[in-house]
């Protein structure tokens, strides 16, 4: 949801029908429709604008949505799953996201803590990084300074940090 102009989200979303803007030359599926049957995942979902809010509550909802362009209204199945670095009840609180469409989106909600709270996880990361950048040549491994160096780092980068991290080194 973040690196997408304001512009293209909906497009991006929803799909489009021909002609429904300049440029629109054939109809596009959106990440909707193109998730039928499975799921949609929403990466950081916080940085949504409030009208494509309001757009997906009714995707929440009724599980139904318009491709832009359109007036029919189509049906999905697809489950959302949504991410987010932000603290969602501080964007409502702010004004940046709107209450009810935290509500409906927030039905089981999984916080997986930072990776600083949880370094019993990183040895089996870090083999598990090694082996998937080293490909097809031998593993490395890493010695024993080396380990405890990134034990007592605090990865502010979390998971993406330790990966490239690990990959520049492979």
């Amino acid at each position: 949801c973040g690196p997408l102009p304001e512009s293209l989200l909906e497009s991006e979303h929803f799909g489009h029908v021909r002609g429904a803007f300049t440029g629109a030359v054939r109809d596009h599926r959106g990440w909707i429709e193109r998730a039928e049957g499975g799921t949609l995942l929403l990466d950081e979902v916080g940085e949504l604008p409030p009208l494509l809010q309001v757009k997906l509550l009714r995707v929440l909802e009724n599980h139904e949505y318009a491709p832009v362009g359109s007036t029919q209204l189509r049906q999905t199945t697809a489950r959302i799953v949504a991410a987010t670095h932000c603290d969602l009840g501080t964007l409502v609180r702010e004004g940046r996201m709107r209450q009810d469409f935290l509500y409906r989106l927030n039905v089981v909600e999984v916080r997986l803590p930072a990776l600083r709270e949880r370094r019993s996880d990183l040895p089996l990361l870090i083999r598990r990084l090694i082996d998937q950048h080293a490909g097809r040549r031998e593993p490395k491994r890493l010695t024993p300074d080396a380990e405890r160096l990134l034990q007592a780092y605090d990865w502010p980068g979390n998971v993406r940090e330790l990966q490239n991290l690990l990959h520049r080194a492979v």
